[in-house]
């Protein structure tokens, strides 16, 4: 199998919520090594770029306002097929449909508030990654 590096992020929810730290381990429990990790909070400007791919959809300016509504913790996480397995344990996307024992699950408010953000593909984990961190943070 091989070994990928994805970008998480712990949306401001999660955060708020005092969740971030149960979440990290979450990822460790489930075999994904932190190689990364910053606690930030998002501009504005940050999370429209960030989020560019999804401006012309409905919910495009209630999730720029959400994101940038408090912290987050954005972290890069290594390991085998690190960007599915990541997505696996996140659970899907609306927490009243994820499997018992992911983090939406646990964590989730809603749809919206989601807790957490992960890569969808390998070449979209690289400039996610490359959009939070230089490669001297990568201390993998």
């Amino acid at each position: 199998m091989a070994i990928e590096r994805t970008l998480s992020m712990i949306k401001p929810d999660a955060v708020a919520a005092g969740n971030a730290g149960n979440i990290l381990q979450h990822f460790e429990d489930n075999g994904l090594r932190i190689v990364a990790c910053k606690k930030t909070r998002l501009s504005l400007a940050q999370a429209q770029a960030f989020y560019a791919v999804h401006a012309a959809r409905p919910f495009y300016n209630d999730l720029v306002t959400f994101m940038t509504e408090g912290p987050i913790f954005a972290q890069v996480l290594e390991g085998e097929n690190a960007v599915a397995h990541h997505r696996s344990i996140m659970g899907a996307t609306n927490p009243a449909q994820a499997d018992e024992g992911t983090i939406r699950k646990l964590y989730a408010s809603n749809i919206e508030r989601n807790a957490c953000h992960g890569s969808d593909s390998v070449e979209n984990a690289a400039g996610e990654i490359a959009f939070f961190f230089s490669g001297a943070e990568l201390l993998g």
